[in-house]
């Protein structure tokens, strides 16, 4: 059975609005479910801008679910969901400047080599090492688990869905089960291979 809410039978006037074209100010209607609509104008394909697209920054499937979406979108929701989470991290970590500095320099490296990969997502990348560093493999299970609770919140508070927070955790915890000398393996999930790549340089800086 389909939920009413989902079933345009049950809508009233509230589901659907009227709003100009972004490029040549012609009228465009939008339902409350389109993602997207051509202008019948210039054909110009505009965005339902009452639709919150913040999954699409991060997320594999978005072009299947809403086509080509444009890459300022796409830079702009990345930006939002990694300010919040080193702001987080930040505050987390107090005046310990050692923990905070190390975590912009993996960041910032990881960044570099994402955006060099063909097939890396540089969101997750950065988001893992700004949050990598409240995981220690060294550390009681109990107290493994309460770290990895404790950046699944912060990730969920920050506005990432299921999928991302998962895939931040393996990356976090897989990150010190993958030595020097595998780190290339082909087999490793690309963004692993980076993270860990953007560990060991920082390492070395200092």
């Amino acid at each position: 059975m389909q939920c009413p809410g989902q079933d345009s039978r049950f809508w009233d006037g509230s589901a659907v609005f009227e709003t100009t074209c972004e490029k040549c100010g012609a009228e465009l209607e939008f339902f409350k479910d389109d993602a997207k609509r051509v202008c019948k104008s210039c054909g110009h394909r505009m965005l339902n801008p009452k639709m919150d697209f913040g999954c699409a920054s991060y997320c594999p499937y978005a072009e299947q679910c809403l086509g080509e979406l444009p890459p300022e979108l796409l830079k702009k929701k990345q930006e939002e969901l990694v300010d919040k989470v080193a702001v987080a991290v930040k505050k987390l970590y107090g005046d310990d400047f050692k923990r905070i500095g190390h975590a912009g320099r993996v960041a910032n490296r990881a960044a570099e080599l994402a955006a060099d990969t063909e097939g890396a997502n540089p969101a997750v990348v950065r988001l893992a090492a700004y949050l990598h560093d409240l995981y220690q493999p060294a550390a009681e299970a109990a107290e493994q688990g309460q770290a990895t609770a404790e950046i699944r919140q912060l990730l969920a508070d920050a506005g990432a869905n299921t999928g991302l927070v998962e895939e931040i955790c393996h990356a976090v915890e897989s990150l010190h089960q993958t030595t020097t000398d595998n780190a290339d393996d082909k087999e490793i999930n690309i963004n692993l291979q980076i993270l860990h790549q953007a560990h060991r340089a920082a390492e070395e800086q200092h």
